[in-house]
């Protein structure tokens, strides 16, 4: 993820500074449930963040409900008739499904992109990636 953030038994979570408080605070990221935590020191949100990722795992085992799972796997993408033309004639091509093809161009993307250095993004890319863990279903642009 990024330099912000915490990580927890396959959970995200963010990190904020609030001046006026005097304390640091997030939440939990990439879910619809809304769960935050906060402290005063970077060990303290540390810890703080997987307490509540752990409550948050006991409350659902507990109650029968299912837990979030930050991602599933699988996600929908619209990119329009002729792009589907080639991404379909391009995995065939290399004798992939279409499936495998988008897999495969989506994470040499995603590697392409971790060594970028953050100030070389685009700032459009910099923003969507920030505010897509408030929705249901988050919805890729670009």
């Amino acid at each position: 993820m990024n330099k912000n953030t915490l990580s927890h038994k396959g959970y995200t979570g963010s990190i904020e500074i609030s001046i006026a408080d005097g304390c640091l605070h997030g939440q939990i990221l990439f879910i619809d449930d809304l769960i935050t935590y906060e402290g005063k020191t970077i060990p303290e949100i540390n810890k703080e963040f997987s307490s509540s990722v752990d409550r948050y795992l006991a409350y659902c085992d507990k109650t029968g409900k299912s837990a979030n799972k930050p991602y599933s796997g699988t996600f929908n993408v619209r990119i329009g008739q002729e792009l589907h033309r080639k991404a379909v004639q391009e995995a065939f091509v290399r004798n992939l499904s279409l499936n495998d093809y988008v897999s495969q161009a989506i994470k040499a993307a995603s590697e392409q992109n971790a060594s970028a250095p953050t100030e070389c993004l685009p700032l459009s890319r910099q923003m969507r990636s920030s505010r897509v863990h408030g929705s249901k279903q988050a919805r890729m642009q670009g």
